[in-house]
Protein backbone atom coordinates (compact mmCIF):
# COMPACT_ATOMS: atom_id res chain seq x y z
CA UNK A 1 0.00 0.00 0.00
CA UNK A 2 1.67 3.21 -0.80
CA UNK A 3 1.26 6.44 0.70
CA UNK A 4 -1.49 7.72 -1.19
CA UNK A 5 -3.52 4.76 -0.84
CA UNK A 6 -2.95 4.98 3.33
CA UNK A 7 -4.08 8.74 2.89
CA UNK A 8 -7.25 7.65 0.84
CA UNK A 9 -7.75 4.68 3.29
CA UNK A 10 -7.39 6.98 6.24
CA UNK A 11 -10.04 10.12 4.69
CA UNK A 12 -12.44 6.89 4.52
CA UNK A 13 -12.26 6.20 8.20
CA UNK A 14 -11.87 9.29 10.25
CA UNK A 15 -12.90 12.99 10.72
CA UNK A 16 -11.93 12.78 14.76
CA UNK A 17 -8.90 13.15 15.09
CA UNK A 18 -7.84 14.61 11.21
CA UNK A 19 -6.96 12.11 8.75
CA UNK A 20 -2.99 11.89 8.16
CA UNK A 21 -1.65 13.01 4.66
CA UNK A 22 0.15 10.81 2.29
CA UNK A 23 3.50 12.91 3.56
CA UNK A 24 3.01 12.17 6.69
CA UNK A 25 2.54 8.01 5.81
CA UNK A 26 6.08 8.22 4.04
CA UNK A 27 7.36 10.02 7.32
CA UNK A 28 6.59 6.73 9.44
CA UNK A 29 7.32 4.46 6.24
CA UNK A 30 10.83 5.48 6.54
CA UNK A 31 11.05 5.25 10.33
CA UNK A 32 12.87 2.23 10.96
CA UNK A 33 11.09 1.76 14.80
CA UNK A 34 7.50 2.05 12.69
CA UNK A 35 5.97 -1.49 11.89
CA UNK A 36 3.46 -1.03 9.14
CA UNK A 37 0.66 -4.12 8.63
CA UNK A 38 -1.89 -4.10 5.87
CA UNK A 39 -4.87 -6.27 4.50
CA UNK A 40 -7.08 -5.51 2.06
CA UNK A 41 -8.62 -1.66 2.28
CA UNK A 42 -7.13 -1.84 6.13
CA UNK A 43 -3.78 -0.91 7.67
CA UNK A 44 -2.03 -0.73 11.13
CA UNK A 45 1.10 1.22 12.05
CA UNK A 46 3.45 0.37 15.35
CA UNK A 47 6.23 2.01 16.58
CA UNK A 48 8.53 0.60 18.88
CA UNK A 49 10.39 2.65 21.26
CA UNK A 50 12.10 2.00 24.67
CA UNK A 51 10.46 -1.57 25.08
CA UNK A 52 6.60 -0.30 24.13
CA UNK A 53 5.02 -0.78 21.41
CA UNK A 54 2.38 1.62 20.24
CA UNK A 55 -0.10 1.69 18.36
CA UNK A 56 -0.27 4.93 15.76
CA UNK A 57 -3.38 4.48 13.76
CA UNK A 58 -5.73 1.14 12.94
CA UNK A 59 -8.31 1.87 9.69
CA UNK A 60 -10.55 -0.32 8.02
CA UNK A 61 -12.28 0.71 5.11
CA UNK A 62 -16.16 1.09 6.27
CA UNK A 63 -17.00 -1.67 3.72
CA UNK A 64 -14.55 -4.41 5.54
CA UNK A 65 -15.46 -3.46 9.11
CA UNK A 66 -16.69 -6.64 11.29
CA UNK A 67 -15.25 -8.97 9.61
CA UNK A 68 -12.21 -9.56 11.44
CA UNK A 69 -9.84 -7.77 9.61
CA UNK A 70 -8.79 -5.35 12.69
CA UNK A 71 -8.91 -7.96 15.23
CA UNK A 72 -6.59 -10.31 13.19
CA UNK A 73 -4.03 -6.97 12.26
CA UNK A 74 -4.01 -6.36 16.12
CA UNK A 75 -3.14 -9.95 16.76
CA UNK A 76 -0.69 -10.16 14.28
CA UNK A 77 1.16 -6.90 15.30
CA UNK A 78 1.62 -8.77 19.01
CA UNK A 79 2.86 -11.49 17.68
CA UNK A 80 5.44 -9.55 15.17
CA UNK A 81 6.65 -7.21 18.47
CA UNK A 82 6.49 -10.33 20.85
CA UNK A 83 9.89 -10.29 22.36
CA UNK A 84 10.51 -6.52 21.46
CA UNK A 85 8.33 -4.79 23.96
CA UNK A 86 7.03 -5.51 26.83
CA UNK A 87 3.96 -3.51 26.74
CA UNK A 88 1.41 -2.12 23.90
CA UNK A 89 -0.47 1.16 23.90
CA UNK A 90 -2.60 3.29 22.29
CA UNK A 91 -4.73 5.93 22.24
CA UNK A 92 -8.62 6.48 21.40
CA UNK A 93 -11.48 8.65 21.11
CA UNK A 94 -13.92 8.22 24.24
CA UNK A 95 -17.11 8.52 22.01
CA UNK A 96 -15.64 5.61 19.66
CA UNK A 97 -17.60 2.67 21.28
CA UNK A 98 -16.99 0.22 18.35
CA UNK A 99 -13.13 0.99 18.53
CA UNK A 100 -13.03 0.61 22.28
CA UNK A 101 -14.81 -2.59 22.05
CA UNK A 102 -12.43 -3.84 19.56
CA UNK A 103 -9.35 -2.99 21.91
CA UNK A 104 -11.10 -4.29 25.40
CA UNK A 105 -11.65 -7.82 23.34
CA UNK A 106 -8.04 -7.36 22.53
CA UNK A 107 -7.11 -7.02 26.20
CA UNK A 108 -6.20 -3.51 26.45
CA UNK A 109 -7.07 -1.50 29.73
CA UNK A 110 -7.63 1.86 30.08
CA UNK A 111 -4.60 3.89 32.23
CA UNK A 112 -5.42 6.98 31.18
CA UNK A 113 -6.78 9.87 29.99
CA UNK A 114 -6.06 13.14 27.98
CA UNK A 115 -8.94 15.94 28.65
CA UNK A 116 -10.33 17.60 25.52
CA UNK A 117 -7.42 15.83 23.29
CA UNK A 118 -9.69 15.27 20.04
CA UNK A 119 -12.43 17.48 18.47
CA UNK A 120 -15.23 16.18 17.27
CA UNK A 121 -17.67 17.61 14.75
CA UNK A 122 -19.98 15.08 15.33
CA UNK A 123 -20.93 16.35 18.46
CA UNK A 124 -20.53 20.08 17.71
CA UNK A 125 -22.37 22.66 14.92
CA UNK A 126 -21.20 23.04 11.51
CA UNK A 127 -19.07 26.19 12.57
CA UNK A 128 -15.38 24.27 12.21
CA UNK A 129 -14.46 26.60 15.78
CA UNK A 130 -16.88 24.98 17.70
CA UNK A 131 -16.10 21.28 17.42
CA UNK A 132 -16.50 19.68 20.68
CA UNK A 133 -13.45 18.51 22.71
CA UNK A 134 -13.34 14.78 23.11
CA UNK A 135 -11.58 12.57 25.39
CA UNK A 136 -8.73 10.49 24.39
CA UNK A 137 -8.01 7.40 26.30
CA UNK A 138 -5.26 5.56 26.71
CA UNK A 139 -5.07 2.40 26.24
CA UNK A 140 -2.65 -0.37 27.59
CA UNK A 141 -1.54 -4.13 27.03
CA UNK A 142 0.54 -6.28 28.86
CA UNK A 143 2.88 -8.48 26.08
CA UNK A 144 5.09 -10.20 28.64
CA UNK A 145 4.90 -12.78 30.67
CA UNK A 146 2.08 -15.61 30.01
CA UNK A 147 0.27 -14.72 26.87
CA UNK A 148 -3.19 -13.63 26.93
CA UNK A 149 -4.99 -14.97 24.01
CA UNK A 150 -6.15 -12.68 21.27
CA UNK A 151 -8.92 -11.84 19.43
Amino acid sequence: MTPDQMAALHRACFTTPPPWSADAFAALLADPLVLCLTAPQALLLVRLVAGEAEILTLAVHPDRRRQGVAQRLIATAHAQVAGRADAAFLEVAADNAAARALYDRAGYRLVGTRSGYYRSAATAAVDAAAMAPVDALVLRRDLSGPTTPDI
